[in-house]
């Protein structure tokens, strides 16, 4: 394949990794490294990863099976399914798998991890939460995805994760798929991986909020299932990867379908990060091979960028786009760019000082600095990498002074000043 896992995970700083690749009908597997490194126990190819919003081509399967049904019309304002719910009228369910609901993108609010989480984290949801009209523009929405897997909660009148298991994880004979903590605990479990104090270490907490699970908070499984998994959307659900809109160009894929993330040159996949895990899935699903990499540390990107680059142009002849870095003599950051504004959890500055721009992040506990250049007319980009990998965030819309209204990280974060 032109890679060997085990030297990449040394070279990124990778604890550990699985990979697997679905070829010729087959699924050949790699594993290597540690699943933490304070207890050293080997990753194996039945270890299991967390996926994260890969979780969302799931979600989207099982919405796509109501539609199949006749249950549910991706174009009927979902007040219709959810009388109950507070947000603004006028919300389908494409707008939640395309990300253009408009739903403020990134709540993880902890509401139990009993058969009622879901619903009660829904019910929080206010028109305050609405950044701009439904169908306005592109903005990822984790929130959303979890008013999807509530809207499949009460069209199958039973809890997310039950219709996951009998709908895809049961039929499909999936041993590793795991919904929860307490499921993942049962397999040989990757724990995520972050750095403090400029030293990598195992992360205190295994998972994201138990609500969120439609949109990726909880998912564990092995490459291997995954794949599996994949083998659905060879045959089936086809009209889950029609271009439905494009997506500004800090964004990995320029185009979205309903739920999944569309590359070109007729590669589809999706990205997923939770605490300290990063996993990656392209497929090219006219040739029926589909690649998964699933990592627990910070350098997992240009890890799987390696393994997708060598591997899909060995076996399709597709050419991976090279990874994002800043131009050799960029532009300098202008005024109309500077402000602050407003993210879910924390607020993001760009700021000049001594000739240099910044973008600084700022939550209640957490603040954090880089030195940013140009990328393109709309678009800045970290200067240093972080992890192998530099950031792009592209500014849309100007207001009625010609200021930026919106800064793009893929979700839209409003200026606030």
């Amino acid at each position: 394949m032109g890679w060997n896992l085990a030297e990449l995970v040394q070279r990124h700083t990778v604890p550990g990794a699985q990979v697997a690749v679905l070829a010729n009908g087959e699924i050949e597997e790699h594993a290597a490294g540690v699943l933490s490194l304070r207890t050293r126990i080997e990753t194996t190819t039945d270890s299991v990863f967390q996926i994260g919003s890969i979780t969302k081509i799931w979600t989207s399967t099982l919405a796509q099976k109501l539609v199949n049904e006749g249950v549910l019309d991706l174009d009927c304002p979902i007040h219709h399914y959810l009388p109950n719910l507070e947000l603004v009228e006028g919300i389908t369910a494409r707008h939640l798998l395309t990300h253009t609901s408009g739903i403020d993108g990134n709540h993880f609010t902890e509401t139990g991890m009993d058969d009622s989480a879901v619903a009660r984290f829904v019910a929080t949801l206010t028109p305050a939460d609405q950044l701009f009209p439904p169908g306005a523009m592109f903005s990822y929405s984790n929130t959303g995805f979890a008013v999807l897997g509530r809207l499949i909660e009460v069209l199958r009148d039973k809890p997310f994760h039950d219709v996951l298991r009998e709908e895809l994880v049961t039929p499909l004979g999936l041993q590793t798929v795991s919904t929860n903590a307490y499921e993942a605990i049962l397999h040989r479990a990757a724990v995520g991986h972050e750095q403090t104090d400029g030293v990598l270490n195992p992360v205190k907490t295994w998972a994201l909020a138990y609500s969120n699970s439609p949109g990726g908070a909880q998912l564990a499984m092995s490459a291997h299932d995954l794949l599996t998994f994949i083998r659905l959307h060879f045959t089936d659900f086809a009209e889950l990867r029609e271009p439905q809109v494009p997506v500004p160009p800090n964004v990995s894929a320029p185009h979205w379908g309903l739920g999944w993330m569309l590359y070109g040159d007729g590669v589809v996949g999706h990205t997923g990060t939770t605490i300290g895990q990063k996993a990656f899935l392209r497929v090219v699903p006219e040739k029926q091979v589909a690649v998964a990499v699933l990592t627990n540390g910070l350098g997992g990107a240009p890890l799987a960028h390696e393994v997708m680059t060598h591997t899909l142009r060995d076996l399709v002849g597709v050419e991976t786009p090279p990874r994002l870095t800043p131009p050799p003599d960029p532009e300098p950051v202008e005024d109309w760019m500077h402000g602050t504004y407003r993210g879910t959890k924390g607020n993001y500055t760009i700021s000049e000082e001594d000739g240099s721009a910044f973008l600084t992040y700022t939550s209640r506990d957490i603040h954090d600095r880089a030195e940013i250049v140009r990328f393109d007319e709309a678009s800045i980009i970290t200067k240093e990498p972080d992890f192998g990998t530099h950031y792009v965030l592209t500014f849309v819309g100007r207001d009625e002074t010609g200021r930026a209204k919106f800064l793009h990280n893929s979700n839209a974060l409003p200026r606030i000043a």
